[in-house]
């Protein structure tokens, strides 16, 4: 468990947090420009003099309080990635690698180089320079720089937020290596929901220096309060498995949770069986009181509705429903709720247009 009780006032900011996170998986911190996410991360790692308690298990780094104790950033075991790589010029990559690594002392050696490199995809580039690499190359070195150190605690503020789209797109995919194979917690600042859907475990809200919210990420995208947060992109992430396949249109069946969800969407020729996350937009439902034909919709579930709510628009309602087990958001006009005369525990058809697979 990660745990963070923490104030520090400014001029014209305060930060006032209480938080236990996760030991392990990502918890990502998500709000607008200014509301102290990076502040927090940099209180965490002791960069920032904060006062309060911060502690990685049994392990206390700071207790203002009680034992009046404040462990300095060298001795923290962290990580640290920020928006540039901010990799050594002067070294080529693999010295850039070794470097922290060197001091670590052998017993607190969990990771190993070659695990790092491999991780990473990064074994070409060991003899070259940073300047010779291009900025999704160097963001993946300085990752790799972090985990070199065998860090209890990686602290990741923007890390693709420097990055065009093509090297998000490259990215993206060793971060979720690094998700699947590594026990680690990870604590990743991010703007972007999209990057935060994909990766995260856990789903920290943050407004004006304050958590406004804190939870597992499928239960935190399903609330009904929280859709001013997410603003167009309020929808739900959902765990499934690849269930079937239709050669002859290139479609894949996504089965999520009890079997009772299941979405075609586009092949990407993953095996049957695999374990994949699917985001469902909630502008990408809509409701019917009945089946319906002569539609284009091919994904026609039954669902019933569990709770209705204002929108942040006044002529827009969120609608979620119930699937099975699974959770789905719909986005519609109020007017649209009206006519339907929709209400909580009618059953409905759940029409959905468009599956992001999470690949």
């Amino acid at each position: 468990m990660i745990e963070a009780n923490l104030t520090l006032s400014r001029r014209d900011f305060t930060l006032d947090v209480s938080l236990s996170l996760p030991a392990r998986g990502v918890s990502a911190l998500f709000g607008p420009s200014g509301c102290g996410k990076t502040t927090l991360l940099r209180a965490l790692a002791g960069l920032e003099r904060a006062h309060g308690r911060v502690a990685l298990g049994s392990d206390v780094w700071q207790d203002d309080a009680q034992q009046r104790r404040f462990v300095p950033t060298h001795r923290r075991p962290i990580g640290y990635v920020i928006q540039e790589a901010a990799l050594f010029p002067h070294l080529d990559v693999r010295r850039n690698l070794t470097y922290g690594h060197q001091r670590i002392a052998v017993p607190d050696r969990h990771i190993a180089i070659d695990q790092v490199i491999d991780l990473l995809g990064i074994g070409h580039l060991l003899e070259r320079r940073p300047d010779t690499l291009s900025g999704g190359e160097r963001q993946r070195v300085a990752i790799a720089r972090a985990l070199a150190t065998s860090p209890a605690l990686l602290l990741m503020d923007e890390p693709l937020a420097a990055l065009d789209a093509k090297r998000k797109a490259e990215v993206l995919p060793y971060l979720d290596r690094l998700h699947e194979e590594l026990g680690m917690p990870v604590l990743y600042v991010s703007h972007s929901i999209d990057e935060v859907a994909r990766l995260a475990d856990h789903l920290v809200l943050m407004e004006s220096g304050r958590v406004i919210a804190d939870g597992p990420l499928p239960d935190m995208l399903a609330r009904l309060d929280l859709p001013y947060a997410f603003g167009d992109d309020a929808g739900v992430v959902l765990d499934a498995v690849i269930g079937e396949r239709d050669e002859r249109w290139q479609l894949a069946q996504l089965v999520a949770d009890d079997g009772s969800c299941r979405l075609w969407t586009r092949d990407q020729g993953l095996p049957l069986g695999r374990r994949v996350r699917l985001r469902v937009l909630a502008r990408d439902v809509s409701l019917a009181r009945t089946p319906q034909t002569g539609t284009s919709i091919g994904n026609q579930l039954r669902a019933t509705i569990e709770a209705i709510a204002d929108d942040e628009h006044p002529a827009l309602a969120l609608v979620r429903v119930r699937v099975g087990r699974a959770p789905l958001l719909a986005r519609l006009t109020r007017r649209s709720a009206h006519f339907l005369e929709l209400a909580v525990g009618m059953p409905v058809w759940a029409q959905v247009k468009t599956v992001a697979l999470m690949e």
